[in-house]
């Protein structure tokens, strides 16, 4: 396997810079203006309604499991709170940050800035982050974003299971970024008039943290921990079940989405949990479409996609075999199959860098 670099800092970094793979247009099904601006067209009540439910839900949950607490009869209260802090907190901090979970600007930074917290995500720096996963998504050495690469960290992936990388990777972030300073990466995207915000955030996130920890300490219980902190990394599960297949196995430094992204049908409860999320070619090909309107979505372009994977466990079938034969260093990636109906996946919009 031809050696990739993915830091955004190495070697692999310039090379699409060089070779102008970076910041490239994508391609995108073309759709009737009238209709993509009724798919564009923003509403505040799905987001509200989905944002009551789902911190009633989060509220019930603690409540039951502090009452229940020490108890064992607590842990399936606090594995569905965990879920919903470090799960569902991952799609609302996605749509809010984009914008476009609700028609209220201060809606979607209200919700962005609770979710970035649980989430462990610096909202000023994940801004930027995610703004370059879309510009250059799965181009080695400029997404930030990338979760399987080439070949393939297992333990890493299957750490984050249990949130813990990544949740250590975050809290690391907080504490330098809170003592003035920010890691090398970062300073790749993050304009230099946003530092001091950045700064900022992360004291007043230490404190939090430090007066959490404290209550545990003079109470003598992680009980204060198991509301805050730690559903980051015991609810963490899901979101990486559905994350992984958002791009895994797939090809990289390609500028078709068709070919590097995948969509699969989930079940409602995980739809709820994810934010319809699971539609992610779609997404990708238009990030500006609400996530109540991805569905809508789907049916429009679907002529043009690839077949959906039926369910989690058929994406699962096809991701883990090719990740075992990258992880015996063979170069190889699944070649999405395109109906007879789709606009054909031309050459030239992939790159002499595409594997």
């Amino acid at each position: 396997m031809a050696s990739r670099d993915y830091s955004l800092c190495g070697p692999d970094g310039q090379k699409p810079k060089d070779s102008a793979l970076a910041g490239q247009s994508w391609y995108r099904t073309p759709i009737p203006r009238d209709k993509m601006q009724a798919l564009m067209q923003r509403s505040d009540q799905p987001a509200i309604r989905d944002t009551v439910i789902l911190f009633s839900a989060m509220f019930a949950f603690a409540l039951i499991g502090v009452s229940l607490w020490p108890s064992l009869w607590s842990a399936p209260f606090w594995l569905a709170y965990g879920v919903l802090y470090g799960s569902a907190m991952d799609s609302r901090w996605h749509e809010c940050g984009h914008g476009t979970a609700f028609k209220t600007s201060w809606m979607n930074n209200a919700v962005y800035q609770v979710a970035s917290f649980c989430m462990v995500r610096n909202p000023v720096t994940w801004r930027y982050s995610h703004s370059r996963h879309h510009s250059d998504t799965i181009i080695v050495g400029r997404d930030p974003e990338i979760q399987a690469m080439r070949p393939p960290d297992l333990l890493r992936i299957g750490l984050n299971f249990l949130g813990i990388l990544d949740a250590l990777n975050g809290w690391q972030r907080m504490l330098l970024n809170a003592s003035g300073r920010l890691d090398p990466e970062e300073a790749t995207y993050i304009p230099p008039h946003r530092h001091a915000e950045v700064i900022r955030v992360a004291r007043i996130w230490t404190a939090i943290y430090a007066a959490t920890l404290l209550l545990a300490l003079v109470i003598g219980s992680i009980l204060p921990l198991m509301v805050i902190g730690l559903p980051r990394l015991y609810g963490a599960w899901h979101h990486m079940l559905t994350g992984v297949l958002q791009h895994a196995a797939l090809a990289d430094n390609v500028l078709d989405h068709r070919m590097n992204t995948r969509t699969v049908y989930i079940n409602p409860i995980s739809r709820f949990i994810y934010w319809n999320m699971n539609y992610h070619i779609e997404h990708h090909m238009f990030p500006m479409v609400p996530f109540h309107k991805l569905p809508a979505l789907h049916a429009e372009i679907g002529h043009d996609l690839p077949a959906p994977n039926p369910s989690m466990i058929d994406a699962y079938k096809e991701v883990l075999p090719v990740l075992w034969r990258q992880l015996r260093n063979e170069d190889i990636f699944l070649e999405r199959t395109l109906p007879g109906t789709a606009t054909p996946y031309q050459a030239g919009q992939a790159h002499p860098l595409t594997s």
